[in-house]
């Protein structure tokens, strides 16, 4: 006998029965039932999944958004996990609200954050700042002023993402804001001198040499704490198995590749593009206009590099049972015998 599906049918059939009630009550405005707004609303396992929930959460429209229209969507979410469902609320819009309200409120103590420090703020400031970084490199005030503001915003966007559990000291936070600042401007000023007496092109790149440098440094100064005490690590279904710094390092590492691979293309495309440009005669009649076009060409890049970036790796990071410290493997062997992998949230 063929095995059957709760619903009487072949597995197969049963399936198609699903998707198409879904789609039937997705249509007519019905909300399907149980749906987990803890995960994103895309398959994570996936590349194009990943990138999916990525361009929403980094949307630059969200920044727009009144406080009105946050709170009818934290509303939303909120009433929705305790089963009660508006009048005609469709499926599309609940992961929209879902997504309004995530974009705004922090996951772990629900305050609204601040707004230059969200995820949809990313792509607008960082365009902005990285813009003026390529445009004012050459002389010594306006680099120490622009990496200062770049560090200022980064130590602004890592405090109002920080973790609720393990929250970052002041001194933790002055410790990595003072280092990344001293580590970019360093890397900066040194590189300007050594490259006064090559192409312009090539001192262009300055300033991605520092924010390299500078997250580098950053990142693992703001994490310090994962790094002292661990992460907590899960089984695929999220109890909780115990601490790993090796799983921090691995989280940690991952960040500072994509953050260096996300402000790559905003800034290695544009320098090739702004050198010519600063040759025609457009330009020598409007040298103003250089700043403008240089952060839109890097806005543009940003659009795109960001989420697809952040997309790089799961944010729901795994690893081997036998890469994790001799201790925390010892107590995993004794209750889970059977378990080879380890997930942990890499953080962004």
């Amino acid at each position: 006998m063929p095995r059957r599906g709760q619903c009487g049918l072949k597995p197969r059939l049963c399936s198609v029965q699903f998707l198409v009630h879904r789609l039937r009550g997705t249509m007519s405005g019905q909300l399907p039932p149980n749906i987990d707004l803890k995960e994103p609303r895309w398959d994570q396992s996936t590349f194009a999944g990943r990138a999916s929930h990525f361009f929403t959460v980094t949307d630059p429209r969200n920044i727009l958004l009144t406080d009105e229209q946050l709170e009818n969507s934290r509303k939303i979410v909120h009433d929705y996990r305790q089963g009660i469902v508006p009048p005609g609320l469709t499926e599309n819009e609940l992961w929209r609200a879902k997504y309004i309200y995530d974009s705004a409120f922090h996951p772990d103590t629900g305050e609204k954050m601040i707004l230059i420090g969200r995820m949809s703020a990313q792509v607008p400031m960082n365009m902005t700042i990285t813009g003026c970084m390529m445009t004012f490199y050459r002389t010594t005030p306006a680099v120490l002023f622009w990496q200062w503001v770049n560090q200022s915003f980064n130590a602004v966007v890592n405090y109002t993402n920080r973790s609720g559990d393990a929250p970052l000291t002041v001194n933790e936070l002055g410790t990595a804001y003072v280092s990344a600042t001293t580590g970019a401007v360093a890397t900066a000023l040194g590189l300007n001198a050594l490259t006064k007496h090559v192409s312009p092109l090539i001192g262009r790149f300055v300033p991605f040499a520092a924010v390299a440098a500078a997250n580098c440094i950053n990142i693992p100064l703001m994490r310090q704490r994962e790094l002292k005490v661990g992460i907590p690590v899960t089984d695929e279904s999220g109890n909780r198995l115990g601490e790993s710094t090796n799983a921090a390092k691995q989280a940690i590492t991952q960040v500072v590749v994509s953050r260096i691979l996300m402000a790559a293309p905003g800034m290695a495309i544009p320098p090739f593009i702004m050198n010519t440009l600063e040759k025609k005669a457009f330009l020598k009649r409007f040298p103003w206009m250089s700043a403008p076009i240089q952060v839109g060409l890097v806005g543009f890049c940003l659009v795109f590099a960001t989420p697809l970036c952040c997309a790089l790796f799961p944010q729901k990071s795994s690893m081997s049972v036998t890469s994790l410290e001799a201790e925390l493997q010892a107590k995993i062997q004794e209750t889970h015998p059977e378990l080879r992998r380890v997930y942990f949230n890499k953080g962004l």
